[in-house]
């Protein structure tokens, strides 16, 4: 997997599994807590990553998010350990269920629509 950390743009093309997403990058701790909200909706093949810059169980909740997201917990190794479908302007945290350093939201049913399942493998393609 890319080291995600030394590269610059906010949008990079991720293939994950065999289907490629648009995505953009949330790095910062501001930029982390912010995330998707104040936002009316995500197209779909759209989504966020979130780069942590250590390997923990980190977690998430949809505060000012209007829109339902899944959201996939991926190891340092690139695979996907989990996912979860987040529940719009919801405060309650969701955590990963083990220890992670990316996750990504995409449109809530994104991976199953697309075969996508734990264990599947997440490539950053490049910078776009």
């Amino acid at each position: 997997m890319a080291r995600i950390e030394t590269l610059d743009p906010r949008r990079f093309l991720l293939h994950v599994g065999g289907r490629s997403i648009l995505v953009e990058i949330a790095r910062t701790p501001t930029e982390r807590w912010l995330g998707l909200s104040g936002r009316d909706g995500l197209d779909e093949d759209r989504g966020m990553v979130f780069v942590f810059p250590t390997v923990a169980r980190h977690s998430f909740w949809m505060r000012g998010v209007p829109f339902r997201l899944t959201i996939a917990f991926i190891r340092d190794d690139g695979t996907i350990a989990a996912t979860r479908d987040l529940e719009p302007l919801s405060e309650a945290t969701v955590s990963s269920p083990e220890p992670i350093r990316l996750a990504l939201e995409v449109p809530r049913g994104w991976f199953s629509r697309h075969g996508i399942k734990q264990g599947d493998r997440v490539t950053f393609v490049g910078e776009i």
